[in-house]
């Protein structure tokens, strides 16, 4: 465990991330939520399809893609043309079960919804558990709005052991006929039967007196389902983070936290780089959409910042290139930690460990971008504020998940580090990570954003 105040530092930004997490049970949600914070801290709005007539030095600036990618900058007030970027870049989407586009599901007197599976889940975990929907909206004038209904209307149950003794040696179902959930009974719609629609009025209607809209204003919807437990602290001595989707809006959080620190804290003033965030969507289904990290949004934005004036200076012809060989970017997508009762699953000399630090990710077949380079401008970020590190190789006969950082070093050439907070569980409805390692990434952050520039010129 680390000292008194970091424990304090460290429970403060838990505390906080709690907030982020209960206000983001989509993606739209986690960048709606991005926003607000970000506008609060003096970030302007920024339009793709504006022109960026002329940014200015210690100028901080957004932008979003669909409503579920953003991707906010600081330009450094010592700033020139050509210069690099401090990029952190995590994804805002976790595996769920989403609403089918004609959803209306009835069986021996239950209404159900039909659903889909987003991600690669631990779907045994959605059983019994306590459901609503939140996601986007778009109405029949065309305009899109957010919803989040907060009570639980969905349950997914599982099947009494009486009824299959077979449950005893292992729980085993089919995800298109045992996880659709119910809504209610028939009975209850029969009251006011619409037969014309995809969806059940009962669910439509829930819906709409949320959103004080009528059900007719309702175009079209891309819903999430989402437990509606609310993340808490918890363990003896308050050390764990039990909630949904750590995987990755912890890392999303993290890195917004850290650019609105960096500013507001040390300032700007004496950057030579631009620091930067990027949080995409569609991570956990392979990042290749128009708002995922295999999009051209990263690469597009950093030209269209490469090529604007600053205070009203002319950029040089190659200045994204240039930029480009002075930049870094950390891929935040989080760690498996040591599993107490699968200890065997384990490489023996890199089982990382709750509360004990950020972990830097490495895989000699490139399913991880790190690098020896990459690794040392870390670690000395990293003694800045001596945030502790830890390291994580899977077992050679284990397979290696992936994160947006291969795909985006190969695509733009960037030296890339991936690391994460160690946790537990992931993927499944209810995760678990360490409260002290909260405080410890966003101190990494921040000091990359606030360090990189004299770390690389060492």
């Amino acid at each position: 465990m680390g000292t008194a105040a970091n424990r304090t530092h460290s429970l403060a930004a838990a505390q906080d991330f709690l907030t982020f997490v209960r206000a983001s049970p989509s993606p739209f949600h986690a960048v709606a939520e991005a926003r607000r914070r970000l506008e609060a801290a003096g970030f302007e709005r920024l339009r793709e399809r504006d022109s960026w007539l002329n940014l200015r030095r210690n100028g901080r600036y957004f932008l979003t893609r669909n409503q579920s990618s953003i991707i906010a900058f600081v330009v450094g007030g010592e700033y020139k043309s050509g210069n690099g970027f401090s990029i952190i870049g995590a994804h805002t989407d976790s595996p769920c079960l989403k609403v089918k586009p004609v959803s209306k599901k009835e069986s021996v007197g239950y209404l159900k919804v039909g659903v889909e599976c987003y991600g690669g889940g631990l779907w045994h975990t959605w059983f019994d558990r306590d459901l609503a929907v939140a996601g986007r909206v778009i109405l029949s004038n065309g305009s899109a709005r957010l919803v989040h209904i907060e009570e639980p209307i969905l349950k997914i149950p599982t099947l009494a052991i009486h009824l299959d003794r077979s449950l005893a040696d292992g729980f085993k179902f089919n995800n298109e006929t045992h996880l659709a959930p119910i809504l209610g009974l028939a009975a209850t719609e029969a009251l006011n039967p619409d037969p014309s629609r995809k969806h059940h009025s009962l669910f439509l209607n829930k819906i709409s007196r949320s959103m004080n809209i009528a059900p007719e204003q309702i175009g079209d919807f891309e819903l999430c389902l989402y437990d509606t437990n609310p993340s808490v602290i918890g363990g003896a001595s308050d050390e764990f983070i039990f909630s949904a989707r750590l995987d990755n809006l912890m890392s999303s959080f993290c890195a917004v936290e850290a650019l609105i620190k960096s500013v507001n804290e040390s300032g700007s003033e004496s950057d030579k780089n631009i620091r930067l965030v990027a949080l995409f969507d569609n991570e956990e289904v392979g990042s290749q959409t128009a708002f995922g990290a295999d999009s051209d949004l990263l690469q597009v934005v950093l030209k269209r910042i490469a090529a604007a004036d600053v205070d009203n200076e002319k950029p040089i012809g190659t200045a994204f290139e240039i930029s480009l060989a002075k930049s870094m970017l950390i891929s935040a997508d989080m760690a498996h930690a040591v599993h107490p009762n699968y200890i065997e699953k384990h490489e023996e000399n890199h089982r990382p460990s709750m509360n004990k630090g950020v972990v830097i990710k490495q895989n000699a077949n490139q399913r991880y971008a790190t690098t020896s380079v990459s690794t040392a401008i870390l670690r000395h970020v990293a003694s800045k504020r001596s945030v502790p590190l830890q390291e994580f190789v899977v077992r050679n006969d284990s397979p290696c998940g992936s994160t947006i950082g291969p795909m985006l070093s190969a695509k733009l050439g960037l030296r890339t580090i991936d690391v994460g907070n160690p946790q537990l569980s992931m993927h499944s409805i209810r995760e678990t990570c360490g409260v002290e390692d909260v405080g410890y990434a966003i101190d990494l952050f921040q000091s990359f954003f606030e360090d990189f520039v004299n770390a690389d010129a060492m």
